[in-house]
């Protein structure tokens, strides 16, 4: 299985964090509550997700408990892709 933790945290240091101040979080953090991604910004995310991972998000599934951390995105990731 792909590296799902360090290819989604690659991705939001990419696009979200501007400059080093607020690169790091843990892999436990919410994306909402450190403020690293708005709502647009998890449009673009779940975007990324599904090219990035060959998966479908669907609607219902775009929860915190499935795309609010980088834990819950790598077991989101791995229930979706039946491993």
């Amino acid at each position: 299985m792909d590296d799902v933790k360090s290819t989604v945290r690659k991705f939001i240091q990419d696009n979200f964090i501007m400059g080093t101040s607020g690169a790091q979080f843990a892999d436990s953090d919410s994306f909402l509550t450190r403020r690293i991604i708005d709502s647009t910004g998890f449009l673009e995310l779940v975007s990324f997700l599904e090219e990035g991972f060959g998966i479908a998000v669907a609607d219902e599934e775009m929860t915190p408990e499935n795309l609010d951390s980088l834990d819950n995105i790598e077991a989101y990731v791995r229930r979706k892709r039946g491993g």
